[in-house]
């Protein structure tokens, strides 16, 4: 694509897939963190290739909420309990509690959870919040997003050509990004503290940007490299309510934050060389 069209914000992205449940992928981190048996809200469920695991594999009730009229089709034959909602409308958790009551339905759940949405979506500040409102007391929060602060997508702003794809870590129709203390304010925002992570990790030559990153100068890609979380592509979080968790996890606090770091003298070698430059 490289810039020659604008994304279609109208249309409906819902990616269907197979994947190891044992394999670091974020959809895979998803469903080991769910307990078997336990009530789940699926959100941006697409067409149900997390939701699918979670029934036949963990044996949860799973209830999934999706936009896509074609997604819910498909979700329709193996989850039992499917909402048409649009997610960039504020009353979308309000419209699923007062559906689920006039159906006699559980309101509340073990796990709400939202697999690679959240940078779909206009406002993911205020949509975490509603998940967050959803959970029975000790409930969990399962958030997967991209990693903005991927080596691949700091060289394509290095370069300035921010090749959007079909799919991937710059897909199109992504209108948010985040970086690891960017997740870290989503859930704190939402009342949570994170209790467990699963970072997806990808070299850069294994990922859809391999000949990008192989054009810069081997002292820039060194540079990018030796950042901590240089390789995290995507970000799995499980997060409980804040009066719950002793021990949060908080993704940005490191050693890659030490301003005297050697990491950190590194990348500021590369940006004074870059600022520098006419």
């Amino acid at each position: 694509m490289s810039g020659l069209s604008a994304p279609d914000l109208t249309k409906q992205t819902n990616y269907e897939y197979a994947f190891d449940l044992e394999g670091d992928t974020s959809a895979a981190a998803i469903v080991r963190f769910v307990a078997p048996k336990s009530k789940v809200l699926d959100i941006g469920a697409g067409s149900g290739s997390i939701t699918r695991q979670l029934v036949i594999s963990k044996k949860c009730n799973v209830t999934a909420v999706e936009n896509n009229p074609a997604a819910v089709k498909k979700l329709e034959t193996f989850c039992k309990s499917v909402h048409a909602l649009d997610l960039n409308s504020e009353a979308w958790a309000d419209d699923l509690t007062a559906s689920r009551l006039q159906q006699g339905l559980h309101t509340t759940f073990d796990y709400v959870i939202a697999g690679d949405v959240l940078e779909h979506l206009y406002d993911p500040w205020v949509v975490v919040k509603k998940m967050a409102s959803l959970l029975n007391p000790d409930g969990r929060v399962i958030i997967s997003v991209p990693h903005s602060g991927h080596s691949v997508v700091v060289a394509a702003f290095l370069t300035s050509d921010i090749d959007l794809r079909e799919s991937g870590i710059l897909d199109k129709t992504h209108i948010r990004f985040f970086g690891l203390r960017n997740i870290d304010i989503l859930n704190e925002n939402a009342g949570l503290s994170i209790t467990r992570v699963h970072n997806v990790i990808r070299r850069p030559e294994q990922t859809e940007f391999a000949d990008l990153w192989k054009s810069l100068p081997e002292t820039t890609r060194q540079t990018l490299a030796e950042r901590k979380f240089a390789n995290v592509y995507q970000v799995v979080t499980e997060a409980a309510r804040r009066e719950l968790v002793e021990n949060p996890i908080r993704l940005a606090e490191g050693d890659a934050q030490n301003p005297n770091s050697d990491q950190s003298r590194g990348w500021k070698r590369l940006m004074g060389r870059l600022i520098a430059r006419p």
